[in-house]
């Protein structure tokens, strides 16, 4: 579904997810606005975590679903290393293609991906578009506050 597709790649009213991380120092992604819990690293790792959490699902059998929402946060604000804030990018970037190219296939909208839910792929993607974009808008507005935004990849700037 093209539509799917535009909204995971950043098209439309999106902007594009992989541009949103980019151009970032270690400092950056790990600094906190005043009286917000989470980092653009927090950000990142958490939008890694889901993604993981239902292309797993989605290859099966189906991931049980964590007992704490606190499982899908790193501890601390900062990425560890420079390497861990790459690593965490190229992980984003990857399953957003594989995203993608599950949308691409409209025909197994229907299959069943979380049975116990009653959730079938179409459903799973739809719900990665909200989350991506719920946590992306977190992230373009931390940017905005920190004046770096938008990055060199792209972003609308009024």
């Amino acid at each position: 579904m093209t539509v799917l597709i535009e909204l995971l790649r950043g098209k439309g009213a999106h902007a594009d997810p992989v541009a949103c991380f980019e151009g970032l120092t270690l400092e950056l992604a790990g600094r906190r606005l005043p009286r917000t819990q989470q980092s653009i690293w927090q950000m990142l790792w958490h939008l890694n975590y889901w993604m993981d959490y239902e292309l797993r699902s989605i290859a099966g059998p189906e991931v049980s679903y964590p007992e704490h929402a606190v499982i899908s946060w790193p501890e601390g604000p900062s990425p560890p290393s420079a390497e861990a804030w790459e690593a965490g990018r190229k992980q984003f970037s990857r399953q957003l293609d594989q995203l993608a190219a599950l949308a691409g296939n409209p025909a197994d909208f229907g299959r069943m991906v979380h049975p116990t839910a009653g959730e079938t792929l179409g459903d799973v993607l739809w719900q990665l578009v909200a989350h991506n974009s719920y946590h992306l808008g977190q992230v373009v507005q931390m940017r905005r506050a920190f004046d770096v935004w938008p990055p060199v990849g792209g972003g609308d700037s009024w």
